[in-house]
């Protein structure tokens, strides 16, 4: 009922399912570049101007991304990791004894 009195909403969802989908479906590099191109036209097509943030990050980034297709890895781990660190760094109000900090943070995190 949604998408019969808004079709913008509903092409916008497509776009974002396409964009997952690929994400989700694709194992092959040259494949998921081939369908990253051809989400830019979808969205070059339609027009909204919500899409072009993600569209330039894509852009800027794609040779990282496409990393991701040849094993399926990201940084996510690292990104936990610093998070963690960043946490256990302001419990503490900041460092003052950088070897300290590292000692603690290799005897809590190793």
């Amino acid at each position: 009922m949604l998408f019969k009195e808004y079709p913008d909403i509903h092409q916008a969802y497509s776009l974002v399912n396409n964009l997952r989908n690929i994400f989700n479906q694709t194992k092959d590099k040259g494949v998921a570049f081939t369908k990253l191109a051809h989400w830019y036209r979808e969205v070059e097509e339609t027009g909204f101007t919500a899409f072009n943030t993600v569209v330039n990050s894509i852009k800027l980034n794609y040779r990282s991304i496409l990393n991701y297709f040849t094993n399926r890895s990201t940084n996510a781990s690292a990104e936990s990791f610093n998070a963690k660190i960043k946490a256990f760094r302001s419990q503490f109000r900041g460092v003052k004894n950088i070897n300290f900090f590292l000692f603690r943070i290799t005897r809590i995190f190793a």
